[in-house]
C-alpha cells in the first residue's frame, strides 16, 4: 500500500467520521411530536433503534452518514406516512423518522455527502 492509497482510506474513514445536524427544523417537530405522542398515550409500535432516532432528531443531535443512509431508506415507509397515530404505526413511526421532510432531506443529504467523497 502506497501513501496515496493510504490517505484515500483516511479519507474514507474521515468522511464515515462526520455528523451532521443541518436536517430541516420541521424534521425536529416530526419527531417530537411521535415522541410526545408515545408519552402520553403509550404504543407498541416501533423498535429501539426508531426511538432513539426520534430523540436524537428531537433534540437535534448530530447525525452519521450511515444514520442518514438509514433514514433515507425509510422513504419505503412513506404510503403509510397519512396514517393516523391512534389507527396504525405507520403515520407515527414516519413521524419519528423525521417524517417526509426529515426523509427526503436525508436522500439529497447523502447524496451531497457520497460526491464529496469521490
Amino acid at each position: 500500500m502506497d501513501y496515496n492509497d493510504i490517505l484515500e482510506k483516511l479519507d474514507a474513514i474521515s468522511i464515515r467520521l462526520q455528523s451532521y445536524n443541518d436536517y430541516p427544523e420541521s424534521a425536529s417537530n416530526n419527531a417530537k411530536r411521535a415522541i410526545k405522542y408515545k408519552e402520553e398515550n403509550g404504543t407498541t409500535c416501533g423498535t429501539r433503534v426508531g426511538w432513539t432516532r426520534a430523540g436524537q432528531l428531537a433534540r437535534r443531535e448530530k447525525i452519521s452518514r450511515d444514520t442518514i443512509a438509514r433514514m433515507a431508506s425509510f422513504k419505503r415507509h412513506e404510503q403509510h406516512a397519512d396514517v393516523p397515530y391512534d389507527e396504525g404505526c405507520g403515520g407515527l413511526m414516519y413521524d419519528a423518522w423525521g417524517g417526509k421532510s426529515g426523509v427526503n432531506w436525508a436522500i439529497s443529504k447523502l447524496k451531497s455527502i457520497d460526491k464529496n467523497k469521490k
